[in-house]
């Protein structure tokens, strides 16, 4: 969950994500959104300085708010494979991914070359994500992941090889989260002494703010491959198929109220909610979707303000298929 804290860190830091600003400048004032045609030293030097600020305030930041109040060890390694239903696994793939695709975009801005953005985009989404798991380490709650470190590189190799493949993101990963309406039925101790809730465990366990659900909820979260169709039509410049119109691609998971199982502890009492009422599920889904970067707008400042915004997921019909052998059909799911 604190990989999301690094999502808004990324997105400070190379503000210009999910921009795709085609054509170069030649004149000679040089808009403040337009790609110079070689470096610019003023913009680089203000990028490097901005993010290494950023970059550093938010590290103290995070330590001070997640790991200063548990115990310190020795650093030390943890297999968290498979928990969560592998949700943080896919999380950090995408945020990995979002943290290049970011960079690159910041680093294409300054008028670096391609082939030195790509790889400035891969130090930046790597360095990012390996500061987490170098705390984790550190911190007797949690350890360093090699499990996370293979998500975080399938990240970065997703970007770079959309890059060699196309020079262009056909394939974007996004996020959606819907807060879900945990029950206050009582859930009673094993020792039947105490009495919880799933309402309780949650807002214990994920927070209780729409906020908090968006960024730390694996129930609320569904990630996405949004697939682009018109880039890969051979016929691309007389097809009438929308250049905005993608294909989604869905996963997630639902009735987690632990990392591996749902038995968590409230001071001495054990609580055990129903196993065949709230059987842990994973989801699958099938949607359509809208690569704002796509859209026709003329005004430089309206393109940057949709490209921030290109990580959501657009809300849209979809057909879910889940392991407890359900589909669905959901009219208009986010």
């Amino acid at each position: 969950m604190k990989l999301f804290f690094f999502r808004i860190i990324s997105i400070l830091c190379f503000f210009l994500s999910g921009l795709s600003l085609s054509g170069q400048n030649t004149s000679p004032k040089l808009h403040l959104l337009e790609i110079p045609d070689s470096l610019h030293k003023g913009r680089f030097w203000v990028t490097a300085a901005a993010g290494t600020a950023i970059y550093s305030t938010a590290s103290v930041i995070l330590w001070n708010s997640w790991y200063k109040d548990y115990p310190i060890s020795k650093f030390h390694f943890f297999d968290d494979r498979g928990e969560w239903q592998n949700m943080d696994k896919v999380g950090h793939f995408t945020q990995t991914w979002l943290e290049a695709y970011n960079g690159f975009n910041g680093a294409r801005w300054t008028g670096m070359k391609r082939k030195n953005a790509r790889w400035t985009a891969i130090a930046l989404g790597m360095t990012l994500q390996l500061t987490v798991e170098v705390m984790d380490g550190f911190s007797e709650e949690w350890g360093f992941s090699w499990a996370d470190i293979g998500a975080n590189t399938l990240g970065a190799g997703f970007f770079l090889g959309q890059e060699l493949l196309w020079e262009e993101q056909r394939f974007k990963l996004k996020i959606s989260s819907n807060q879900p309406a945990y029950s206050s039925d009582p859930i009673l101790s094993t020792d039947g002494n105490s009495v919880s809730s799933l309402k309780t465990r949650a807002e214990d366990l994920y927070g209780g703010t729409a906020a908090e659900t968006f960024f730390k909820d694996y129930n609320a979260q569904t990630y996405w491959l949004s697939g682009n169709v018109h880039s890969f039509l051979k016929n691309k410049e007389n097809s009438r198929f929308p250049k905005w119109l993608n294909i989604a691609f869905g996963y997630g998971a639902n009735n987690m109220f632990g990392g591996y199982g749902n038995t968590w502890s409230e001071g001495d009492a054990v609580f055990v909610p129903d196993p065949i009422k709230y059987e842990r599920y994973k989801e699958f889904y099938l949607s359509f979707d809208v690569d704002l970067s796509k859209l026709k707008v003329k005004s430089p400042v309206a393109r940057f303000a949709l490209g921030l915004l290109n990580w959501i997921k657009i809300p849209a019909p979809a057909l879910e298929i889940n392991t407890l052998g359900g589909v669905k059909f959901h009219p208009l799911i986010w």
